[in-house]
């Protein structure tokens, strides 16, 4: 099976201090759904594995974050193309649970439910703890420079191997040209 794993807030849609509590706020970067839809043709199937600590924090309600990702299906939806499925950590930053990024834990159930090796699979984020999940669980660390990625790579400490896009639209292009 070909899949991409992929953070939300600043790699598909603008990030926001803020945080996004609505579907309003909800906004995608341009080119990143037609991105997606670009891989799932070429037979990929796109996970989305994303901290929302907005909720563990009392900021939005499960509610609007399903309504948040029913804009970005339908939104998808309309160009073809689809996620299979997104994983989130509700939990605030202080957690200690297993399933906030830079720990492991949302990439190591993507790979149960979908009997994957995470080797080799490009785990694609806009920040550190991305790109720390992704090699915490054997996975390819990709950093775009959308959301917080300048930020990121202006700070660097990124582990080896990183590849670095200007945002996913690019990454996929680069994805597609290898497969």
């Amino acid at each position: 099976m070909k899949l991409v794993i992929l953070d939300r807030d600043g790699v598909i849609n603008y990030d926001s201090d803020q945080f996004i509590k609505t579907p309003e706020e909800w906004r995608p970067i341009p080119g990143s759904l037609e991105a997606i839809a670009c891989l799932n043709q070429a037979g990929f199937r796109v996970v989305v594995a994303s901290n929302q600590s907005g909720v563990g924090r009392g900021l939005l309600d499960m509610a609007a974050l399903n309504a948040i990702h029913s804009k970005m299906h339908a939104q998808l939806a309309r160009l073809g193309g689809r996620i299979d499925a997104v994983f989130f950590c509700p939990h605030a930053a202080d957690s200690r649970c297993a399933c906030r990024k830079p720990r492991p834990g949302l990439l190591v159930e993507i790979a149960l439910r979908y009997h994957v090796d995470l080797r080799g699979v490009p785990v694609i984020g806009d920040s550190l703890r991305d790109l720390q999940a992704a090699q915490a669980a054997g996975a390819r660390p990709v950093l775009v420079r959308t959301g917080k990625g300048m930020k990121t790579l202006g700070e660097g400490g990124l582990p080896e191997g990183t590849r670095v896009f200007g945002d996913l639209a690019e990454a996929v292009q680069a994805l597609l040209a290898e497969a």
